[in-house]
């Protein structure tokens, strides 16, 4: 579930690359066809996404299913695009969105007994301030780092929030979480051996 995924499915749908932009009520929406490109937004005017008939004619698909949003096929995409006179800004961001973390420090939370509040060292300029109620949580621990923009394996999204008052910027996971195997009951997030490298894309 890392960075953005495309779709594609043509046993069960066609031959169809389903290109999702933003979640959106997806029964309330309007279609514009432009060639083999169908751009769909909501009735509100924000763009959903966009289904891509006859793409195996257009892309080198070699994967079915949730794909992985590459620059190569981004740019063969922003082509298409260009081709059938569509100007439409796909500015997306295809960093990695699971990282590896080192939690710098973890301090109480002023307004939970439960909930603290770390910096982690995502191999960024600044740390990252992440709110956590996992009870393992401790410093100097390589940890896996939900970023903002990442989506869950149980579709939530990630966004900057606040708990109790303090502003938050990604999350901790657990193996759970992760949808990782054999994922221990208890709850805590999941620590990571020291060879992992701080900033690393954490693949699952």
């Amino acid at each position: 579930m890392n960075e953005m995924d495309v779709f594609y499915n043509p046993n069960g749908i066609g031959d169809v690359l389903i290109v999702p932009i933003e979640e959106g009520n997806r029964y309330e929406v309007k279609h514009e066809k432009i060639g083999d490109i169908v751009r769909i937004v909501s009735n509100e005017g924000q763009l959903l996404g966009y289904n891509i008939f006859n793409a195996s004619r257009h892309f080198k698909l070699k994967d079915t299913g949730g794909i992985k949003l590459t620059e190569d096929l981004l740019a063969e995409i922003k082509n298409l695009f260009l081709e059938n006179g569509i100007d439409d800004k796909l500015d997306v961001d295809l960093s990695a969105k699971f990282v590896v973390g080192y939690v710098v420090s973890k301090e109480q939370h002023e307004n939970a007994d439960k909930l603290s509040v770390c910096r982690v060292d995502v191999g960024e300029e600044k740390p990252l301030q992440i709110v956590c109620g996992a009870p393992n949580v401790d410093r100097d621990q390589k940890v896996v780092v939900a970023k903002v923009g990442a989506t869950m394996p149980s579709g939530m999204k990630i966004k900057p929030t606040e708990l109790r008052g303090v502003p938050s910027n990604g999350m901790i996971c657990s193996q759970k979480e992760l949808g990782l195997p054999n994922a221990p009951k208890e709850k805590g997030i999941y620590v990571l051996e020291d060879s992992y490298q701080v900033g690393d894309e954490f693949p699952f």
